[in-house]
């Protein structure tokens, strides 16, 4: 996981110097997801990311994630490094999204690994987009049943940009 997180950030910082400073820090926003659940369970989502916006609607962008559970005795913890793009389509609102995922799952039953495993996830999303924030519905095209912590390939989208 190191080594992923240091590969992100030579390539982040050198995208970042490569370009005239100025100009490329207007056309940056950052933001990411965030989630809790309480109930039977509690669930915990983290998603720091950035983008950078082009002038035809579309934005590129790279983030972190975190994902914590908790069932009973049963813990799971799942980290991830994504790459993101996303289409505002003019004027109606609609935000069109593709997102991969290297995700890191551990899980732990009584403080005993049972589950430990990293897989990819390919996501397109649907979702509504107004002003900085975006919500919707995204789909993993790579879900396998047998891999995933998820219990569905289907997962919401909740994006907050500045």
């Amino acid at each position: 996981m190191k080594k992923i997180i240091l590969l992100f950030a030579f390539t982040f910082s050198t995208a970042i110097f490569s370009q005239q400073q100025s100009d490329f820090w207007k056309h940056v926003r950052f933001g990411g997801g965030f989630g809790m659940n309480f109930g039977s369970s509690f669930n915990m989502l983290i998603a720091p990311s950035a983008v950078y916006d082009f002038e035809n609607g579309f934005s590129l962008g790279a983030g972190l994630n975190y994902q914590h559970s908790e069932n009973g005795s049963v813990n799971t913890n799942v980290y991830g490094i994504s790459a993101i793009s996303l289409y505002d389509v003019p004027v109606v609102g609609i935000q069109l999204s593709g997102e991969f995922e290297q995700l890191f799952a551990n899980q732990k039953n009584a403080g005993i690994t049972v589950y430990r495993n990293n897989y990819p996830a390919l996501y397109f999303g649907l979702g509504y987009s107004q002003g900085r924030a975006s919500f919707g519905i995204r789909y993993d095209v790579l879900y396998d049943k047998t891999k995933s912590v998820f219990a569905s390939p289907f997962s919401p989208i909740f994006r907050f940009y500045f």
